[in-house]
């Protein structure tokens, strides 16, 4: 039986995205494929980092255990994690769930959508990706066919901390049609660009369908607490 690497688990609310200001259990797993220059949960990324080592059954009982509908599968990065798709089609059998899955973008969505769908299952599934953009020194590694593999309940995050980003995610964005395709969501880096600067860019190219996030976990602890 597969025993994953957990670094992390925890119930709180969740700082960003839809489902922004519910409670959630946050499951993350160890070891990332990247390495951005402004990456907040650094601890959770390395090689030889190890946690906590749960089954699939011991994941859906600490969920259980909290009482929440909506879980947060994060990293570091899970869709890197050997027979993650196992823990996938898991929970996503648990109607109850709601399950949002934050990848970094580097990676192939369309066959965890194509075996969820052949385990009848994962209406339950969303996917929250990022684009990694010039800031992050990452975006050669994004896989651009997740920009059409994306659907209505998924979300594209593009994590912005300078003009160039601003400019960068503008021209993705209308490239692909990509807030005909699933919500997108800017989001700044702390500490790199102000809230204002991106809402003056949005109002300038009058980007009605896109929505600025600020990570709300950030505002009511201090940014650098874990396990909330």
């Amino acid at each position: 039986m597969t025993k994953y690497n957990i670094i992390e688990k925890f119930c709180s609310i969740d700082g960003e995205g839809p489902t922004a200001g519910e409670i959630s259990t946050f499951i993350r797993f160890g070891r990332c494929n990247l390495k951005c220059t402004w990456c907040d949960t650094d601890y959770s990324t390395g090689e030889n980092v190890y946690g906590e080592q749960m089954t699939a059954e011991e994941i859906y009982d600490f969920i259980a255990q909290n009482g929440t509908e909506n879980v947060t599968i994060t990293g570091g990065e899970p869709l890197i994690q050997k027979d993650i798709d196992k823990v996938l089609v898991f929970l996503s059998q648990k109607q109850q769930l709601k399950i949002q899955i934050e990848t970094n973008g580097s990676v192939s969505i369309d066959r965890f959508k194509d075996k969820l769908i052949r385990e009848n299952c994962g209406q339950n599934v969303r996917f929250i990706l990022d684009y990694k953009l010039p800031l992050s020194k990452m975006e050669q590694h994004m896989d651009k066919s997740n920009l059409k593999a994306v659907g209505k309940e998924d979300v594209y995050k593009f994590v912005i901390g300078s003009d160039e980003d601003l400019k960068t995610a503008y021209n993705i964005i209308n490239e692909y049609s990509l807030t005909e395709k699933c919500l997108v969501y800017f989001s700044p880096v702390i500490g790199k660009i102000e809230p204002t600067e991106i809402v003056d860019f949005m109002k300038k190219h009058k980007l009605n369908k896109i929505k600025l996030q600020l990570q709300l976990h950030k505002i009511i602890w201090s940014p650098d607490m874990r396990g909330v």
